[in-house]
């Protein structure tokens, strides 16, 4: 048995020895010596101040939430595109519409925008100096048996009345392709549920569009020879001429045209992203040709009074 010196001994040698160096969490040591069950307690005590909280206070950092971005419609690189003039692009399109009734062939524009998909589309009404449309029929929404019900039908509207309107409506007769309502009738409209069948038609009257007036005589005026366009997954869309139009008709109602829809795009607010990308022609039944802004032909031998015959 030991001597009780020798015990006191071993006990002072062990009290003088260097300390140990504390094992780092995670090592191939410390897996050895700390028991499994406790590394996951061990690592949330070590850890806990590199928690974010959101709205924590006294020193911590806040988390910052990243600002999304807007998804844009996609748009090509168009300076290795090969782009027409406009007499050139009409003579292409009047050889695709040989042989066809030159009333019935319409000249269309559609107008490729830089836009974001969540933000404002353009929406408007224009009137052409030369109207693509001559077939516009008008129905009128306004109280029955009153003067302004009379006024109507001296304007020429094909359709008038408030009740027997959104009875006829419900039957499926539609006579009319452009619907006006009246202030006084607009209530009685909304409650006649007639969106779902005039709203896939684009007849829904609404303040927006500007065909709920108390100015029938204004807005009937208006619509005769006007033409309502809208952006479309970045894309507006218009009849710009019929098949017998001169180039300068052509290019008188492409320039209004324009004119408005650079005015609407300049109203759009900053924060979303509206500019033009790519303007192109195309026919009722033939392709599309990208416009480069210039009017006259390449070719010399075609001139501008070529084009203004039908073929």
């Amino acid at each position: 048995m030991a001597s009780l010196s020798s015990c006191l001994a071993s006990m002072a040698r062990l009290s003088l020895a260097a300390p140990a160096r504390p094992l780092l969490l995670g090592s191939a040591t410390s897996a050895s010596t700390i028991p499994k069950f406790l590394l996951p307690a061990a690592a949330a005590t070590t850890t806990w101040h590199q928690v974010r909280h959101a709205s924590g206070g006294g020193g911590m950092r806040k988390r910052v939430k990243k600002k999304k971005a807007h998804k844009t419609f996609r748009t090509y690189d168009l300076s290795q595109m090969q782009q027409f003039s406009l007499c050139d692009a009409m003579r292409y399109l009047r050889a695709f519409e040989v042989g066809r009734p030159p009333a019935v062939v319409k000249y269309e524009l559609h107008v490729k925008l830089k836009s974001t998909k969540s933000g404002p589309v353009i929406r408007d009404r224009v009137r052409l100096p030369f109207p693509v449309k001559t077939d516009t029929r008008i129905g009128v929404i306004c109280p029955e048996d009153s003067p302004l019900m009379i006024e109507a039908q001296q304007l020429g509207a094909v359709a008038v009345g408030q009740e027997s309107l959104f009875e006829s409506i419900r039957q499926g007769n539609i006579p009319f392709n452009k619907l006006i309502c009246h202030v006084d009738s607009h209530q009685a409209l909304l409650k006649a549920g007639l969106g779902k069948i005039l709203g896939p038609k684009g007849l829904m009257p609404s303040q927006k569009t500007k065909t709920v007036t108390n100015d029938l005589k204004g807005t009937v005026q208006e619509l005769i020879g006007a033409d309502e366009f809208r952006e479309r997954n970045g894309v507006v869309r218009i009849a710009v001429g019929q098949l017998g139009f001169t180039p300068q008709m052509l290019s008188d109602n492409i320039k209004a045209f324009m004119t408005l829809l650079k005015e609407d795009i300049d109203k759009v607010d900053d924060n979303y992203l509206k500019e033009l990308d790519e303007v192109v022609l195309s026919s009722t039944n033939g392709p599309g040709f990208s416009l480069n802004g210039l009017f006259p032909p390449t070719d010399d031998k075609i001139t501008p009074e070529d084009l203004q015959s039908v073929m």
